[in-house]
């Protein structure tokens, strides 16, 4: 399978659009983005289905996820648009079956279908979600990704379980992407999450780009597959990266200063790579010996900058 790269695109989680006062400019700062992406060599482009600000709660923008994946699809052309992940726990799985179905309409058959568990404890608390215990959302999570599933390709599904339940749903039309649309899912949990990849989904979400991690699970994912009777070879293997082009002898203080602005906390910093190039690339390079076949890149500061778009593209033309 062809390596293959996407790059998600501000949308005020990560706190990259607080430089920015009016919102109708973060907005077409976002879409900016998108733009150019679809003008380059990109497979797709990303959002995140979240409410509120990382790494702490804040009166920031962030625009929410589903609306902006169906707005971004009418601004672009080529480039397919995900969401990594759309938390289950915000959506019925059959409306969130519905929005997908139409929004890949809407896109042409380019939507990439993102879904997880959901981890924000203070996001789904504040907006009156009811937060449990990881054994209850994991399986209300399975749950839902086996509606999502009969609602793509099934007439009239029924499906009667303990956290969701559905009764002949009419779900027309479907999609325009064949089988179904493209079903991504987010995670490694060994026992609940890969084994529903090895299911269900058309790609796999692995976060965090570390190549041993990566190996780790994609040997899981393998086994499943094999029990199944899946290909594994068929499956999407992704992992993301949040990366920053610097030149050769620039000040990496500086550069940080300057990747991540209001970003620039404790926790957050320990997540990105800013770096050469080179080391970005010997990067992708690692990940890519452990298994995967999709990076896709966060760059902080594409807002304000444009030309980073094209720098971490050159890094993945050299793997396309």
């Amino acid at each position: 399978m062809t390596t293959r790269f996407g790059v998600f695109v501000p949308q005020g989680w990560k706190m990259d659009l607080a430089g920015i006062a009016d919102p109708i400019e973060q907005w077409e700062a976002m879409t900016d983005v998108a733009k150019r992406a679809d003008e380059q060599s990109w497979d797709s482009i990303w959002l995140f289905d979240h409410f509120h600000t990382v790494p702490e709660p804040s009166d920031n923008t962030t625009f929410e996820c589903w609306s902006a994946t169906a707005a971004l699809a009418r601004d672009t052309k080529r480039v397919n648009i995900g969401q990594m992940v759309g938390c289950n726990g915000y959506r019925n799985p059959s409306l969130y079956a519905k929005i997908a179905s139409t929004v890949d309409v809407a896109s042409h058959g380019r939507l990439y279908a993102g879904i997880g568990a959901g981890w924000y404890e203070h996001e789904w608390k504040a907006y009156g979600y009811e937060w449990t215990d990881i054994p209850q959302r994991m399986a209300a999570f399975r749950e839902a990704t086996e509606i999502i599933y009969k609602m793509w390709t099934e007439d009239k599904p029924v499906y009667n379980g303990q956290y969701y339940s559905i009764d002949a749903p009419i779900n027309e039309p479907k999609g325009v992407r064949k089988p179904h649309p493209s079903f991504w899912i987010g995670g490694g949990g060994p026992k609940v999450t890969l084994k529903l990849v090895a299911q269900y989904a058309d790609a796999a979400n692995i976060g965090g780009g570390n190549p041993q991690l990566f190996k780790e699970k994609a040997d899981i994912l393998r086994g499943h597959c094999e029990k199944l009777g899946r290909n594994y070879d068929d499956i999407i293997k992704s992992t993301n990266f949040n990366v920053f082009p610097i030149d050769k002898g620039d000040d990496p203080q500086k550069a940080t200063e300057k990747a991540l602005g209001p970003m620039n906390r404790d926790k957050f910093d320990r997540d990105n790579f800013i770096a050469t190039e080179d080391e970005i690339a010997d990067k992708v390079e690692a990940v890519l010996e452990a298994g995967a076949n999709y990076v896709i890149f966060y760059v902080p500061g594409v807002a304000y900058d444009l030309d980073l778009l094209e720098r971490v593209e050159n890094v993945a033309k050299r793997f396309a």
